[in-house]
């Protein structure tokens, strides 16, 4: 409803207010003549009273004749008779006065009523406090709509992403030309899915492809459709596309459709949601009915597509679903160059080098990576930003924040001190192993008492069985150090046993790289797509008790056989071990000129 039509209730209220004070105004100077008290005894004794009306507080009467006036009425109030003697006796003329109480007689019926009615406006505010617009608007769609000029957002601010780019451009040119576009009676996608990992840069590309196109961009969350109220859900996605109708050629972005097209009735014990199963069912209507050449496109983003609803992906409504991965090290490259535009960079900075330290990083991860870089530069007063600036922040996000505080005593440095050079050494022995860049005792993150940085010189998509076992023999070095050293064992093992039994139960259930149980895969992926830290999922086993022995048995000599392996590099090196731990405990830290030092040394014992 528009704020001219709607009723103030405070214009009722003052207006109610001057009429009543106009009718006091009115009733004050058409009264009759009021005189004063004794001015009445005057008249009585005189007798020029005609006749009189008693009332509480005042005297109505009328006069025989006042100056040939004829007969005249008049007003008095009334006075106690023995003061009015006493008053007479001394020759004091007095009259009285009646205190108006018209005020006090308003407020004390508009009072309650004022109180009423803002209790009244408090409630109905609360209600309708979390449904913005107000109660009248809630079945409105809260799209926030963008056209070109606002966006300001075009495929050059989009990095990495070069393949969903090219997929995307026939979309911009559709909304450019749709005749041209349709001349040989192809149409385009009703819906197009943008899939991948969070932080990968799906809102911003489809922001891109608004800007490009230089149409409306109407963008909303999965999240804002459902209310407290039924059927809200349902007449906000009618609304959504009415807009876009009225101003097609347009793009409608719904982002988080995972919090709208949930699959109807998955992940709901208690029965499926009616409010929800409404508003998809709405959505999947209205996929169906428009005309794909009418000019409006429909993008939507998720990082979880495998529990969306089979319907609402199917050919017709959601065309193509277009993969917005992490990046590999050229598209990290490209990103970091559209960021550090804003960031005043030291000659020193190689933006290769940074993409090579940052497997694994999405575009988001990225732009905290130099974010976090420029301050760590502004707290020591720096000029700009210097590549020791940019791996201080790497280890800052990968390790997490240095607990200096955080003190050890003597014995327990010298156990993490060796727990680390143990992962170090056994990496820096094996080949295909990470490339270690960094070794301290220093304590960080959370639980953290010291860490061994490794990156990867290149990004890896396959992994050989030598490899997965290398990995578990460098994981296992800290535990094999602890072990020849202190001939004691601790629990700074503990999360490298649960990663090396994971890599080993997964050689053997879903690899089929044990030799016990061949090539069969007895276990699916675990973990959410797209979303490898979600919890693990239980999956009810589809084997015998017997191949559970074998799983067990075999899971337990993979674990056995990296550990072996790790004790046979550090017993060879145990003198490199004893001196390069000396040296660790003295400085905290070793860096690439130590650690490549070591892994020469390393190499010249095993070679002779």
């Amino acid at each position: 409803m528009d704020k001219k039509e709607q009723i103030n209730f405070w214009y009722v209220i003052a207006a109610l207010l001057g009429v009543l004070f106009a009718q006091s105004l009115y009733k004050q100077y058409t009264q009759i003549e009021s005189i004063s008290y004794s001015q009445f005894q005057h008249y009585l004794e005189q007798g020029k009273v005609e006749e009189i009306t008693i009332t509480d507080q005042q005297i109505y009467g009328r006069l025989k004749t006042l100056h040939g006036k004829g007969y005249q009425e008049f007003i008095t109030t009334r006075v106690d008779p023995e003061l009015a003697e006493d008053l007479e006796k001394y020759g004091v003329e007095f009259s009285g006065i009646v205190k108006s109480t018209w005020l006090r007689d308003i407020l004390s019926w508009l009072f309650p009523l004022l109180v009423f009615v803002g209790l009244w406006l408090f409630v109905i505010r609360r209600i309708t406090s979390g449904v913005s617009g107000g109660m009248m608007s809630i079945g409105k769609s809260h799209a926030k709509v963008f056209v070109e000029k606002e966006t300001k957002v075009t495929f050059d601010d989009v990095a990495g992403v070069d393949e969903a780019k090219e997929e995307l451009i026939e979309i911009i040119n559709f909304l450019k030309n749709p005749a041209d576009y349709s001349r040989l009676g192809g149409r385009a996608p009703k819906g197009i899915l943008l899939v991948g990992p969070p932080g990968t840069g799906k809102t911003l590309l489809a922001r891109a492809v608004a800007g490009e196109a230089e149409v409306p961009f109407f963008s909303i969350s999965g999240s804002e459709f459902v209310e407290m109220f039924v059927g809200v859900g349902a007449a906000r996605v009618r609304d959504l596309f009415d807009q876009a109708r009225k101003m097609a050629p347009a793009i409608i972005f719904i982002d988080e459709l995972d919090a709208l097209g949930r699959a109807r009735g998955a992940f709901s014990p208690g029965g499926g949601h009616d409010e929800k199963e409404q508003t998809l069912n709405q959505l999947l209507a209205e996929l169906d009915g428009f005309d794909p050449t009418s000019g409006i496109v429909l993008l939507a983003a998720t990082n979880r597509p495998e529990i969306l609803d089979p319907a609402l992906l199917r050919a017709g409504r959601f065309d193509r679903q277009v993969l917005v991965d992490r990046p590999d090290k050229l598209g990290r490259e490209q990103i970091l160059a559209v960021h550090i535009k804003k960031v005043k960079l030291d000659k020193d900075v190689q933006i290769e080098q940074i993409a090579g330290l940052t497997p694994g990083f999405t575009g988001a991860d990225l732009a905290n990576l130099v974010n976090e870089a420029a301050l760590l530069a502004t707290r020591r007063n720096a000029k700009s930003v210097t590549m020791d600036d940019f791996n201080n922040a790497i280890e800052r996000i990968v390790a997490g924040l240095e607990k200096r505080n955080r003190l050890l005593n003597p014995d327990e440095r010298r156990v993490v001190a060796f727990h680390e050079l143990g992962h170090a050494m056994v990496a820096l022995a094996l080949p295909g192993t990470d490339e270690v860049h960094k070794i301290s005792i220093i304590p960080r993150g959370i639980g953290a008492l010291g860490y061994t940085i490794q990156r990867p010189t290149e990004d890896r998509f396959l992994m050989t069985r030598v490899e997965l076992q290398n990995k578990m023999s460098v994981l296992l070095g800290g535990r094999a150090a602890e072990q020849i050293v202190f001939n004691e064992i601790s629990t700074g093992a503990a999360d490298d046993l649960v990663r090396a039994t994971d890599i080993a139960r997964a050689m053997v259930l879903r690899y089929g790289m044990s030799d016990a149980l061949g090539n069969v895969a007895y276990d699916r992926e675990q973990s959410a797509f797209l979303q490898p830290n979600m919890p693990i999922i239980p999956q009810a086993k589809n084997y015998s008790e017997e191949t559970a022995r074998k799983v067990d048995d075999a899971v337990r000599e993979l674990v056995d056989h990296a550990l072996k392996q790790s004790f046979d590099i550090l017993r060879t090196n145990r003198e490199l071990l004893d001196k390069t731990a000396e040296e660790l405990l003295e400085t905290e830290t070793l860096n690439l000129p130590e650690i490549e030092k070591l892994k020469q040394a390393i190499k010249k014992i095993n070679t002779d």
